[in-house]
C-alpha cells in the first residue's frame, strides 16, 4: 500500500486561480474505485497500489493539459511501505497516539 501526495499547478494560465483546472483533473478520481483519495487545500492525498497511483496522476496531468494548459508542474510525495499494511488514517492517527496530553 502506498500514500502519495500530488500537488498540480498549471503554469501560463490567464487567471491566478487554479480551481477549475485541479476540479477537471479530480473528475478522473471520481470516475475510479481503485485508489481512495482526499482533497486538501494544498494538494490531493491518493492511498492504494502504487501502480494504480502512477496511472492516475498520469490520467490528471492529461486531463489539466487537455484544458489549454501547455506546461503544468507537479509535486509528487510518495510514502511506499511494504513491511505492513497501513492507510492515511493510521498515519495520523500514530501521530496523535503520541502527542503529550
Amino acid at each position: 500500500m502506498a500514500v502519495a501526495e500530488l500537488t498540480l499547478v498549471p503554469i501560463g494560465t490567464k487567471k491566478t486561480s487554479v480551481s477549475t483546472y485541479i476540479a477537471k483533473a479530480s473528475n478522473i478520481l471520481e470516475k475510479q474505485n481503485k485508489v481512495k483519495y482526499y482533497l486538501n487545500p494544498m494538494g490531493t492525498v491518493l492511498e492504494g497500489n502504487i501502480d494504480d497511483i502512477f496511472n492516475i496522476i498520469r490520467q490528471m496531468q492529461e486531463e489539466v493539459f487537455e484544458n489549454d494548459v501547455n506546461r503544468l508542474y507537479s509535486v509528487v510525495k510518495i510514502d511506499d511501505r511494504r513491511d505492513k499494511d497501513y492507510s492515511c488514517e493510521d498515519k495520523v492517527q500514530s501521530v496523535i497516539d503520541k502527542l503529550d496530553k
